[in-house]
């Protein structure tokens, strides 16, 4: 196992939940309606509690913690796509957004899981399904609240 791979690892994952916290702390401070920022809090907050134990990993394997955000690409598709959901007023658009980022992220640490499973000790791979499992939660909560926008609809 290659430290240096592994610590490049987490640095990239504790980007993308950096770019999360950003995004949800953005659309909770510009929702209208009170259950939409408690949704948008409580996603922020896993990423919150990702990016804490991600830290915590970087520094015990010796390397330094990436700080920041990279809003790019899709991401930034993302959340560029959800601000305009929100100034617009739209509920389904904005939880459209929101399924589109999270879908991101999964794919993120699906590939960081799959790809570099090799780089990763046995705690390291727990710790990374762990937080997997949460943000699929986290996509759940979103995918469920669209499919009762949708039943509304019928």
């Amino acid at each position: 196992m290659d430290i240096s791979k592994t610590i490049d690892v987490f640095n990239s994952l504790i980007v993308i939940n950096n770019d999360r916290i950003e995004g949800y702390k953005t659309a909770s401070e510009e929702a209208k309606e009170t259950d939409l920022r408690m949704l948008f809090s409580d996603l922020s907050q896993t990423s919150i509690d990702n990016r804490k134990e991600l830290i915590a990993e970087v520094k015990k394997l010796g390397g330094t913690p990436e700080e920041g955000t990279r809003i790019t690409g899709k991401f930034f598709r993302a959340w560029m796509d959800l601000k305009a959901a929100i100034t617009g007023d739209n509920r389904k658009a904005i939880l459209d957004s929101c399924e589109y980022g999270e879908e991101t992220i999964l794919k993120v640490y699906k590939d960081a899981l799959i790809q570099e499973v090799h780089e990763l000790n046995t705690n390291e791979q727990n710790l990374l399904n762990k937080q997997y499992a949460f943000l699929k939660a986290d996509f759940a909560k979103i995918t469920h609240i669209l499919n009762l926008i949708e039943e509304e609809k019928e």
